[in-house]
């Protein structure tokens, strides 16, 4: 009989497991011996396949574990290694990646006390004290604030639009030419109608753009703003975005899935002043957070709007079991089971606090500084501005966009650098964002090595 991962005997089963889970880790990352594996997609998949054989066989294969996690690990992009930049895709925290080890074995589900008893209540004090960092300058409101997790800033900015939906009946969406895509989707399955999109001429909403709009435009109203975008880690000037919001009675929803870590570094929280003035506020940990996949969250400064989620099922959350004390958690999610992803961010928030998750932050912050530095005085470089956050824009100089996407494709197919792409005026940049605390300068010269080596041939 196969042993289980909790109970009396789940720690001694899982040891020598988790032993040969760490060696195919390390014999897998040498495998590969880069950030990404060479060969393009055609060939990493023909690898993959040699390596599983038959996935369902008719009997099971012992060393099937070790196997599949070399093979899992030779083919992954590792967001670890100081040349894989391409996106907001961080390398976990150690201590997080534990935790979350403990979260898969006793495996709860919170959607019902007793399937999680201590992970409630241990999300309850988590959430509510992200959202006092979030809410923390705010003298507006007289309740105190909350916040729901999420599988991340998608679900979290469609979750944000329909709780103005139902708190104001069918709302028109205002967003930036800079909001994430995820927000028009997010209309269109809540039934909402197209956004009304103002620009974003210098990669932020336009503040008197915004103010035609909101002069013109019916209510109820909700405006997306943004605090990190995708492509360049820009801020929208929040302030004014919000005395606009508040002198038009329009609902505010910022988008700091990016930016929001920034609230742990006194060196650039002040970049986000202005956020908490927003009715909901998009916040994901799994990019300068340093989280296993999923760590999302929605802030909500009035948690009176999250009675809208409230639902009832007789076998989770009876009447006479909330009557008699039991916690009612069908509310705190629009999905029923739930992985108690709150484990990993409450040890990282107690390992760390303020001060060490600040310190991240400014670290990649500052590497982002010294890598734009060092592309300005570049001869053959040009560098599209001065990061905001941790990312960098910047283009070979007098290059086509053609060169500018091979030089990219080729790098990823050889293994050697993963780095992204953005448009943001008409000439295409290729883009490193940084959120490896453990990138050196002797990595950056090194990346800026590889792309000239190569846009040269």
């Amino acid at each position: 009989m196969s042993p289980l991962a909790s109970g009396p005997q789940g720690p001694d089963t899982l040891r020598p497991l988790l032993t040969t889970v760490l060696d195919a880790l390390q014999t897998g990352t040498a495998a590969r011996g880069g950030p990404l594996p060479a060969g393009g997609p055609a060939e990493v998949a023909a690898r993959l396949r040699d390596a599983v054989g038959d996935i369902l066989p008719d009997h099971g294969d012992e060393n099937a574990l070790r196997t599949l996690v070399h093979a899992f690990t030779a083919g992954a992009a590792d967001p670890a290694h100081p040349l894989c930049t391409a996106h907001l895709h961080c390398p976990p925290l150690a201590v997080a990646t534990a935790a979350d080890l403990a979260a898969c074995a006793l495996n709860p589900s919170l959607d019902s006390w007793d399937q999680a008893p201590a992970a409630s209540e241990l999300e309850a004090l988590v959430t509510r004290a992200l959202a006092t960092e979030v809410y923390a300058p705010t003298t507006r409101t007289t309740t105190n604030p909350d916040a729901l997790v999420t599988t991340g800033g998608t679900e979290a900015n469609q979750l944000a639009l329909l709780l103005a939906r139902e708190a104001h009946g069918h709302v028109q969406l205002v967003q930036a030419a800079n909001a994430h895509h995820s927000l028009h989707r997010a209309t269109w399955l809540l039934g909402l109608p197209e956004p009304v999109t103002v620009p974003a001429p210098a990669g932020t909403m336009d503040p008197v753009a915004l103010h035609e709009a909101l002069t013109t435009l019916p209510g109820p109203v909700v405006v997306a703003a943004t605090a990190g975008t995708t492509d360049a880690g820009l801020i929208d000037p929040l302030p004014e975005i919000a005395a606009l919001c508040e002198t038009h009675g329009a609902r505010l929803h910022v988008d700091a899935a990016y930016g929001g870590g920034l609230l742990f570094s006194d060196r650039h929280r002040p970049k986000l002043h202005g956020l908490h003035r927003a009715h909901t506020v998009t916040l994901d940990l799994h990019k300068l957070g340093w989280q296993p996949v999923a760590a999302g969250l929605l802030a909500v400064r009035d948690p009176h709007d999250l009675t809208a989620l409230n639902n009832q099922a007789d076998y989770l959350n009876a009447d006479d079991d909330t009557e008699a004390g039991l916690p009612d958690l069908l509310g705190r999610s629009l999905r029923t089971t739930r992985r108690p992803d709150i484990l990993k961010i409450a040890v990282t928030l107690k390992t760390l606090g303020r001060t060490g998750l600040g310190a991240l932050v400014d670290q990649v912050c500052a590497r982002a500084a010294e890598l734009a530095e060092l592309i300005h005085r570049h001869p053959h470089f040009e560098l599209y501005d001065r990061p905001t956050i941790s990312t960098v824009l910047f283009r070979p100089t007098h290059a086509t966009d053609d060169t500018v996407a091979a030089v990219r494709r080729t790098l990823l197919t050889q293994g050697r650098a993963v780095l992204g792409r953005a448009r943001p005026d008409d000439r295409l940049w290729l883009k490193a964002t940084l959120l490896n605390p453990h990138t050196g300068p002797g990595d950056l010269t090194a990346l800026l090595e590889l792309v000239e080596g190569h846009t040269a041939r």
